[in-house]
């Protein structure tokens, strides 16, 4: 069975299935890219919580930057984030995004407990 939440014409904000949870690409407000990396884990530690699972259970994280050069300060916040013995497989590229204000995307897979 598929279960789709927070679903739209579009897209779903969370795809559930066979025991994995997909989640849509989430952007971040903010000034800076510290600030919207922030917003962006804080809106999927929330869609995790939603979908039955943490960030302990991600499986996968793709995140794209609009600048390379935002790498490092992406990533101060990302490892402040990960929890310890949990880092996911991970990749990071550099896109042009949705819109001119956003800095960073990041869309995560993860798992949940199907017996809860």
């Amino acid at each position: 069975m598929i279960e789709r939440i927070g679903a739209g014409k579009r897209m779903s904000e969370i795809v559930k299935h066979n025991g994995t949870i997909y989640l849509s690409g989430q952007v971040g407000e903010g000034a800076t890219v510290a600030e919207q990396t922030r917003d962006c884990l804080a809106q999927v530690d929330a869609l995790l919580a939603k979908a039955g699972s943490s960030k302990e259970q991600v499986l996968q994280a793709i995140i794209w930057l609009d600048d390379m050069a935002n790498f490092a300060e992406m990533n101060e916040v990302w490892d402040a984030w990960v929890a310890p013995g949990h880092a996911p497989a991970r990749a990071c590229g550099e896109a042009k995004l949705a819109a001119p204000k956003f800095n960073v995307e990041i869309t995560v897979t993860a798992a949940y407990d199907r017996r809860g």
